[in-house]
């Protein structure tokens, strides 16, 4: 049975912490949802830790549906939620209905995830109304990292605590099933969690939301470009790649690999007839008699 947003807002009344990750392909998504993962997120974020850009700007629509459709495949219990890429929804709440149908009619995903408060509560409420989940991001949102002035904690002054409270509510108000709270100071991450009716999910948001979301990427060591201040490591997996690559490419240039283990064998007396002298081991062709 596919957890589903009911499943999400029940294990906020019972006080269940709700464990999610990121993932953009089949046989990691596959992990995720054998461990029990309820939430897969599908992130922009693989612009940066799959595809090598500097920002998650560069994502498009064909880009994350392509991606959504594998972790979808790979699994079939967790909620996977797909990241509407930078301007994909911003220009108009019926732009941002057509992408986002493409995620739930092409791809599979069962809800989608898009950035901004007050000022995008119209557009969610459009895309609730015709039937398509909506998962809130606020705070540090990294679409508008040049309007930011870069990856800074959101919400410290008196006026922009106020400011993200507000978007909280809107959002809520809205018709979100759950709020992504970035870069937020732990206090204020606690109030808004006690305030709203919806989950809140933190990423560098401290203890107190009702779950946690880290890019599967920092958690476990793949990508060294960056690591930001609220992961935490709890494997190197980049380093046993490596390792492992490096013995790989020792045991081929040494002759070791493969072994007869990994070769497959064949019946010795047809390899014999090949060798004999005077084998011709291409077929006799019949020439066609033209008319001339």
């Amino acid at each position: 049975m596919r957890v589903t947003i009911s499943h999400l807002r029940e294990m906020k009344q019972r006080g269940e912490r709700i464990a999610m990750l990121t993932a953009y392909d089949y046989s990691t998504a596959m992990f995720l949802d054998e461990v029990g993962i309820p939430v897969i997120l599908v992130g922009d974020s693989l612009g940066m830790v799959v595809l090598g850009y500097d920002t998650t700007l560069p994502v498009t629509m064909d880009v994350m549906v392509h991606h959504t459709k594998a972790v979808v495949r790979g699994a079939k219990r967790a909620l996977v939620i797909a990241d509407m890429p930078f301007m994909s929804y911003q220009a108009s709440p019926e732009e941002a209905m057509r992408n986002a149908a493409r995620f739930l009619q092409e791809a599979g995903a069962q809800a989608v995830k898009l950035e901004g408060g007050e000022h995008m509560a119209p557009t969610v409420k459009r895309l609730v109304e015709v039937g398509i989940p909506v998962q809130g991001h606020i705070g540090l949102t990294p679409q508008s990292i040049h309007q930011l002035g870069g990856h800074k904690v959101q919400g410290r002054s008196p006026a922009a605590a106020a400011k993200l409270l507000r978007d909280a509510l809107a959002l809520e108000q809205a018709g979100v099933f759950s709020i992504v709270l970035e870069g937020v100071p732990a206090p204020l991450a606690r109030l808004v969690t006690q305030r709203a009716s919806v989950p809140t999910i933190g990423i560098g948001a401290g203890l107190h939301c009702d779950g946690q979301v880290q890019v599967i990427h920092d958690i476990l060591g793949l990508y060294p470009d960056f690591t930001p201040k609220h992961a935490k490591l709890y494997a190197r997996i980049g380093q046993v790649i490596k390792e492992a690559v490096q013995s790989y490419m020792e045991e081929v240039q040494e002759g070791r690999f493969p072994t007869a283990k990994e070769s497959y064998a064949m019946d010795e007396t047809i390899l014999a007839e090949l060798e004999a002298p005077g084998a011709d081991p291409l077929p006799k062709r019949r020439v066609a008699v033209g008319s001339d």
